[in-house]
Parts: structure tokens; C-alpha cells; sequence
């Protein structure tokens, strides 16, 4: 890699500037003269749209794989099959001569409305953040770099250009930011990309806070910040708050304005440079990727199906699945035909082959018939005879399979869904089929939770393969016949309905913003807190077969902060065939000064078992497994309390708790003052020595004035509960007659106390 400091001394202030907007739809500009070759980037994140002419945005891609879409990537809850998937994705990227892949994408599924959920992992920060790291990990092993997007609280299509997203701080650190945290610290990515979107008034392209003081001064970010394509306002304004590279260009106008900028003093050329520097390392770091040859397709295409089969989740099972003796089988529904694979708009892959449904079941059917039909139209009208072709096809029957896929115009980029429902088609059509065949299988492509209380009563089965990518089809009928056991759990919850959504009162928003009014409460946190019965929970996934749980084991039970610990569980496959279980970890705190969800996912691990085969899982915790965002002293803290492990087949199936006493280490500044209340002084350590005998002489005082002269009587209320929430400044006065000295003076006197004993 050349002397990058030496190659910015020599650029001209115009190269500086042309070299911060990129050149075409796709590649950044190259400097000739100083040896600086442009850096191509391509469309991601489930594989690539490599367009043959860099300058072209709506050209026919070049063939590569279509991998399934992040929604059944998540439900694998398989962090060494997401990196095999990045390993393949950066082998085809180096084949294609791509030095940067436009993914994955990493915002939190906030409502199941959002269009773009087909592309987002998971409703669950922790479980993003694993899956996003394993991805990047295994792209950039193939020396080929990644762009986390979009950042941040990129979370609906409506007005997603231009919306502000108003998000508290405490919110925005422990669900919005922590996946893209956990992903910039563990994989460091080559470039993250910036939302359109506004936050709290900011938009994303603008936001120093962000950019700077977050990502690259906290998280320590050593790539370069590239523009979602479009989402620059100004380009002067977008430098200052630290994003360095503008897509997609050219952008003559843009580069004058830079040079301007600096001209006349309105941008310091130092900020100019360090745009400058960040984007050259990148572009020398994938110079030394040798591009170009080919990448083995079959093998990607099978590893594309082993990867669909194991994302897909099994909803219901009465025993109809998996499907043996059967002689006839009724296969109903368009996509049994025309493959529903993948999500519109900009992830849109042209695919090297594409597996159709029913091909594939005929090949695994044996003797078995298969007749089709299409069961609804691919538009939005309504066709009583598809669904009276139906009926009479299942009556026929031993079997019928119902693929209902969520058409386009209700699910893709660029808009959010009107509900949560399948088309009224696809709904009479289950109802009409299932009341003649009891023996029905529903298999669903969709990229987000879609409701299902008013036709899953009458099906046999129900199999959630989401939009399943191109080697889906065989992957269906590997599940369907029992040639792979399915293992994957949800990755966001199914809720009853719409209105029972976190996000119902407050989404989409309207006069340019959003209110995340739920706060902390998104998915199950929400789900769990109020007690909202769900249709299927998060991480519910079913088998082929059973699993038992032993007690889980701590490493230690008494343990400081900083230690860690491990918890150990064994797991035993109980049933007659090989299965995969998905082992959750969740965290209580039984006590907190700040309110915390019921329980947080902090660990995982997916373990194969065979028939009867026992295997120990241990899942390690950390510091953040016990830590919350405190906005007072605007840092992730721990306080010293008992804390609940507990160990689940998912959210709502807990199978063992243990019990764990932490001692939190962290020495925190004073954040008191005189209108601080009772309950934070008591919390703040450092203060107890100064307090204590104050409180208790409060106390003693508290409960004459509402009691007898000498305290003897009861005074019908609990004084400790009733002091709590009153200001320290509030409560001296309260008692001012009795104070030897003025309220004011003694409140000052403790704070001087308190922080010359505090840390700095």
C-alpha cells in the first residue's frame, strides 16, 4: 500500500474533491496519474447486482446466486452458516471484479409493516448485530469489503427520504445502534452506509453526531461512510458531519461546490483530508484483491439450499409432515410454479438457475401424483373459479400443499405494507381447501410476519419459508418429504393483529416525523411487558422431533461485572430422527434504578443432535449481557443486583432458570444535584456515607410530622415509598424548621462531599 499521507499532499484540492463523489452508479474516481484506481461497488446484500456498465442503474445484472433474503438467513440462528453465505457472496464478488458489497443490512424490524423487513435480520438487536458480524466476516475473508446499511433507524419506506426519526437516546443506543455497534467493533466493515433518513431533526448524510463522535470515535470506524445513493442534500453540510464519499455520481456541481468550500474558507481542507484518507485506504486495501475468473455455481446453488431448508420454520405440525405414503398429492398455488424467491427493488438478483417447486417435489415424490393448480391470480382481483378448481383438485387428494406467496404489491422496497394480511384470494382459497382436505400444508414465502388467526385452525400443518432464495424450491421439498429436519426459529414474533404491533399508535408517522413511542419496547420486549397474547412467539421454531433441557449450570454464581460467565445446559434429542435445536439465553434483572424489558436474548448457539444423543451447549455472557444505556451518565453501566438466566426453546418456553449475584465495578461520576430525588441518591454508591445518616434522620422527622409528636402512633403510610421521588432540595425544605442549618447550605455541603469522594 503506498504512503497515503504522501499521495494527499500531492493531490490537487480538485482531485481531493472529485474523489469524495463518486464517478459513475458504481465506482469512485480514479486518480491516473498518482496510481489511485477507482473502487467498484455492487448492490447486496443476499448476492449481487453487478451491472455489466458501471454507469448504468436499471441494466439487466450479471448472474450470480440468490441466496435467501436476511429474514430466513436470521431464522437459521446459525452464525457459521451466515458466514459461509459471506465467504460465497465474496468469492462471486471477487469473480465479478466487485470490491464492495452494498450490505448487509442491519436495521431493527421495529413494526412487520416496514417494506424493506425482507432485507433486516431480526426485531432483536443481539441477535442482528451476531448474524450482521458472521456475514462481514465472511465476505471480507475473501478480501472483498462490506458496507453495513442503513445507518441508523432506517425502519420504514414511507417518506423514507426524508423523515425524521425521533428516537430518545437511551432507545436509540440499546435497539437502534447495537447492532450496527457490535458489527463495526467485532467485523469492522470496510464502509457503513448512511440512512436517508433524518434523525432527531438531523438527516443521517449530515449528522456528525453519528458519524463522528459515534461511529468513528466511540466505535472506533477506520473505513469510510459512503451515502445511501441519493441521500446527500449538501455536500459541504454532509463533509462536516463526517460522510465522506457521495453516491452515485458524477456530480460535477457537487465537486465544485467542495472546491468552493475550501476556497473561501467555509470548509476547513482538513476535513477535506480526512475523507480523503479514509476512502484512499479502502481503495489501496481492495487493490490487493486479485479480481476476475469464475466461482463454482452448482456449489453456491447447493449451499443456497441447505441454507433455505435450514431458515425455514415449522408453524404447526398435526403429524402430516413429513409427507410419506402418500399417492397423490394436490400442489395449489402460483408459486409452487413461478418460485417466490426474492424481494423488489434494489437487492434484486439475477439468478444463476432457479429451482421451481414443483419440479423438486416431483423429484423426491417417488410413485407419487402430483397435479397443480393455480389457486389465485397474480394480481390483487378475486377468482371464484381458481378457488373452486382448488377445492375439487383437494378433494381428490390424500394430500394438499398450499403455496401462498405475499404478491409484490404488497411486500418490497420502496413501500410499506397496508396490513399484515394475505390477499383475500389467498385467504378463501386456505379456508374453501382446507374445509374439504383436513390434510393441508400451507407453505408461506413472505419477508415479515404476516397474520394468520383467521385460517391456520383448519390446516394441518403450516411451514414459514420466507422469500427463500433460488435453490428454495428444492429446499421445500427437502423439508416437505423429511430429507432435512426443520430448524429454523423465528427471528421476529408473529403477532394475532395488526393493532397489537408495538408501533401501531405511532407508525408511519406524519408532518415529517415518526415518534418511536414504544421506546426500549419493540418485538417480544413489548410483547412480554404487557402481557400481549402472540400468534407464534420469538424464536419459536418446530421439529420433527423433541428436545429436553437439563438445569442450566453458571460457571460461578457471585461474579463481578467485568468477569463474565458461562452458562452451561444439555440438551437431548428425545424423538426418533436427527434433528438441530436453537439454544436461547435471556437475562433478567430482578432490581434496577432505570425500568429494563422483562428479558433480552443475550446468547445462542444451534446444536445437531441425533436420535438420543446429549450434548453439553455453553453460551458465554459478557459485561453488555448485564448492562443498560443510563442517559445520565451517557454510558452503558451495570448495577450490583441478583440477576435471572434463563435458558428457552424460545422467548415463551423457558426451560431452566439460574440465578446469578453480579457486583458491577464501574466507579461513575456524580451526576447529583440539589433537585436530584431520594431513590437516585440512595442508588449512587459514593453517596451512602454522606446520605445515610441524613436520610434516616429525614426519615425520623418524615414520620412525626405525619404522625403522633412522639412517633408513637402509626402513621397509616410507608415513609420510605412516599420519599423516593421527592427532589433532595424539596424534602430539606420540608423539614427547614427543624434543620439546623438553612435547607440550601446542607444540600450544597453533601454535594461537595459526595463528589470530592466521586470519580473524575
Amino acid at each position: 500500500m503506498p504512503d497515503i499521507e504522501t499521495l494527499i499532499q500531492q493531490m490537487t484540492l480538485e482531485e481531493k474533491a472529485a474523489l469524495c463523489t463518486g464517478a459513475s452508479a458504481w465506482s469512485t474516481t480514479p486518480i491516473e496519474r498518482l496510481g489511485v484506481p477507482e473502487l467498484i461497488v455492487s448492490d447486496g446484500p443476499h448476492g449481487l447486482r453487478r451491472v455489466p456498465n458501471n454507469h448504468s442503474m436499471g441494466e439487466t445484472s450479471l448472474p450470480s446466486t440468490a441466496f435467501p433474503t436476511a429474514s430466513c438467513l436470521a431464522s437459521t440462528w446459525d452464525v457459521d452458516l451466515i458466514h459461509k453465505v459471506g465467504q460465497a457472496i465474496g468469492e462471486e464478488a471477487r469473480a465479478l471484479k466487485v470490491n464492495v458489497v452494498l450490505g448487509p443490512s442491519n436495521n431493527m424490524k421495529r413494526t412487520p409493516l416496514c417494506g424493506r423487513n425482507f432485507e433486516y435480520f431480526s426485531e432483536d438487536p443481539f441477535l442482528s448485530g451476531q448474524l450482521a458480524t458472521h456475514y462481514i466476516n465472511g465476505v471480507q475473508s475473501q478480501g472483498v469489503g462490506t458496507s453495513l446499511k442503513h445507518f441508523a433507524a432506517n425502519n420504514q419506506e414511507y417518506q423514507r427520504f426524508s423523515i425524521s426519526a425521533a428516537v430518545d437516546e437511551r432507545t436509540l443506543h440499546e435497539i437502534y445502534l447495537r447492532a450496527f455497534e457490535m458489527a463495526v467493533k467485532e467485523a469492522k466493515p470496510w464502509t457503513v452506509m448512511c440512512a436517508y433518513n433524518q434523525l432527531n431533526g438531523t438527516f443521517c448524510s449530515e449528522h456528525r453526531w453519528l458519524l463522528q463522535d459515534t461511529l468513528k470515535d466511540a466505535w472506533g470506524f477506520e473505513g469510510f461512510v459512503v451515502s445511501d445513493w441519493g441521500a446527500v442534500h449538501d455536500r459541504v453540510a454532509s463533509l462536516k458531519g463526517a460522510l465522506d464519499l457521495e453516491m452515485p455520481g458524477p456530480r460535477d456541481r457537487r465537486v465544485e461546490a467542495v472546491i468552493d468550500a475550501v476556497q473561501d474558507g467555509a470548509l476547513d481542507e482538513s476535513i477535506l483530508n480526512e475523507s480523503v484518507r479514509r476512502i484512499l485506504r479502502i481503495v489501496f486495501k481492495a487493490a490487493e484483491t486479485r479480481g476476475g475468473g469464475t466461482f463454482d455455481a452448482d456449489q453456491h446453488h447447493a449451499l443456497a439450499r441447505s441454507v433455505a431448508a435450514d431458515g425455514m420454520v415449522l408453524l404447526k405440525n398435526n403429524g402430516v409432515l413429513p409427507l410419506r405414503d402418500v399417492n397423490h398429492i394436490a400442489v395449489i398455488g402460483r408459486s409452487a410454479q413461478a418460485a417466490h424467491f426474492q424481494g423488489g427493488g434494489s437487492s434484486h438478483i439475477n439468478p444463476t438457475r432457479i429451482d421451481i417447486p414443483f419440479v423438486e417435489l416431483k423429484k423426491l415424490a417417488g410413485n407419487a401424483e402430483l397435479t397443480y393448480c393455480a389457486g389465485y391470480p397474480a394480481d390483487a382481483g378475486f377468482h371464484q373459479d381458481l378457488i373452486d378448481e382448488s377445492v375439487a383438485l383437494a378433494k381428490t387428494a390424500d394430500v394438499a400443499l398450499l403455496f401462498i406467496s405475499l404478491p409484490a404489491y404488497k411486500e418490497s422496497e420502496g413501500y410499506d405494507r397496508p396490513d399484515l394480511d394475505l390477499t383475500a384470494q389467498q385467504v378463501a382459497l386456505i379456508k374453501a381447501v382446507t374445509a374439504v382436505q383436513p390434510k393441508t400444508v400451507v407453505v408461506l414465502n413472505n419477508g415479515s410476519a404476516v397474520t394468520v388467526s383467521d385460517w391456520i385452525d383448519g390446516t394441518a400443518a403450516v411451514l414459514e419459508a420466507w422469500m427463500m432464495g433460488q435453490a428454495g424450491g428444492g429446499a421445500l421439498a427437502d423439508v416437505l418429504f423429511g430429507k432435512v429436519n426443520p430448524s429454523g426459529k423465528l427471528s421476529e414474533t408473529f403477532p394475532i393483529s395488526l393493532s397489537d404491533t408495538p408501533a401501531y399508535l405511532n407508525f408511519p408517522g406524519g408532518a415529517g416525523e415518526v415518534r418511536y413511542g414504544e421506546g426500549l419496547f419493540i418485538g417480544y420486549r413489548y410483547y412480554d411487558m404487557k402481557g400481549v397474547p402472540v400468534a407464534f412467539p420469538f424464536g419459536y421454531g418446530g421439529s420433527y422431533t423433541t428436545f429436553a433441557y437439563s438445569a442450566p449450570k453458571l460457571s460461578a454464581t457471585s461474579i463481578r461485572d467485568v468477569d463474565g460467565v458461562t452458562v452451561s445446559v444439555d440438551v437431548t434429542n428425545t424423538g426418533s430422527v436427527a434433528g438441530k435445536e436453537i439454544v436461547q439465553v435471556y437475562v433478567h434483572d430482578r432490581k434496577a434504578s432505570l425500568v429494563r424489558p422483562v428479558k433480552e436474548l443475550k446468547g445462542f448457539a444451534k446444536v445437531a443432535l441425533q436420535p438420543g444423543e446429549t450434548k453439553t451447549v455453553s453460551i458465554p455472557l459478557d459485561f453488555r449481557a448485564f448492562a443498560f444505556y443510563h442517559t445520565g451518565y451517557h454510558q452503558w453501566i451495570t448495577e450490583d443486583g441478583e440477576f435471572d438466566i434463563l435458558v428457552g426453546a424460545s422467548s415463551a418456553d423457558i426451560r431452566g432458570t439460574a440465578t446469578l449475584i453480579l457486583r458491577s465495578t464501574l466507579e461513575l461520576p456524580c451526576i447529583l444535584n440539589r433537585d436530584s430525588t431520594i431513590s437516585e441518591w440512595l442508588a449512587y454508591k459514593p453517596a451512602a456515607p454522606v446520605f445515610m445518616p441524613v436520610y434516616e434522620d429525614l426519615k425520623s422527622r418524615m414520620a412525626k410530622t405525619f404522625g403522633s409528636a412522639d412517633g408513637s402512633e402509626s402513621v397509616g403510610m410507608d415513609i420510605d415509598t412516599f420519599m423516593m421521588d421527592m427532589p433532595m432540595l424539596s424534602l430539606l425544605e420540608f423539614q427547614q424548621s427543624s434543620l439546623a442549618v438553612p435547607a440550601e447550605e446542607l444540600a450544597a455541603d453533601m454535594l461537595r462531599q459526595v463528589r470530592s469522594q466521586a470519580p473524575v
